[in-house]
């Protein structure tokens, strides 16, 4: 069988059809790649790009896509047709708050990621930025390979008629990425998937005499506090 047929059933039964993969010379990589400032835990290193398509009127729109490298969870994308260095701060600061600070933060070397503002407030929170080789978007290869997986599993399959059409469906599959989709680096299990916990380990629900103890007990501590409020009035007033 030779190579053309091979590809013609590839395309007939919708697989995608690998490119042709030109040679390349020996990297010569930065401090800020992904070879060499490997992520070793959660919230060791993230990374974030931007990503561009277009609604149905042709008007575009922008997602940054940000992602824990070492757990590959997605932690936002954030959809919006303008962003620039404010917006990736507020995104930032959000996820900061909810997931904590990481150690570094992997990107590229566009104008919203390497400005004064971006760079000296990531510094002032305590983390450290990784920018990689200028064109060299394969040290940033986690995020490349996220970006890919949204591009080949949504974007190019989906008509968006409003931004906020957009913002929907993305944050659905961001969720489905997140919590059902199998993962193969990680033994094909989702980055974050979602805990269900039996009825044997919920606590058990207080019956109507335990809910009247504790009522009980709540109305027994209030009158005490009542008690040594009214025993300290006299010497309060005094003073």
């Amino acid at each position: 069988m030779n190579k053309k047929r091979v590809e013609r059933i590839w395309r007939r039964e919708g697989l995608k059809v690998p490119s042709k993969q030109p040679k390349k010379g020996r990297l010569w990589l930065t401090d800020g790649s992904c070879i060499q400032l490997r992520p070793e835990y959660p919230n060791h290193v993230w990374s974030y790009a931007f990503v561009e398509d277009r609604t149905h009127d042709g008007r575009k729109f922008r997602m940054l896509n940000i992602i824990d490298e070492f757990t590959r969870e997605c932690l936002a994308i954030q959809v919006d047709r303008q962003l620039k260095a404010v917006d990736v701060i507020d995104v930032l600061s959000d996820l900061f708050i909810l997931r904590g600070i990481p150690g570094h933060i992997r990107s590229g070397n566009g104008s919203e990621f390497v400005a004064k503002a971006v760079r000296e407030w990531i510094t002032a929170v305590g983390a450290r930025t990784a920018y990689i080789e200028p064109g060299s978007p394969w040290e940033n290869g986690y995020c490349e390979s996220f970006n890919s997986k949204l591009w080949d599993e949504l974007l190019k399959g989906e008509i968006f008629y409003t931004l906020q059409e957009a913002e929907v469906i993305i944050e659905s599959w961001r969720r489905h990425y997140n919590t059902a989709r199998p993962h193969s680096s990680l033994s094909y299990r989702p980055p974050a998937p979602e805990v269900l916990l039996p009825a044997s380990k919920l606590a058990p629900r207080p019956t109507l005499n335990q809910h009247h103890t504790r009522i009980t007990h709540m109305g027994q501590a209030r009158l005490r506090g009542l008690n040594i409020r009214a025993r300290l009035a006299p010497s309060l007033r005094r003073r």
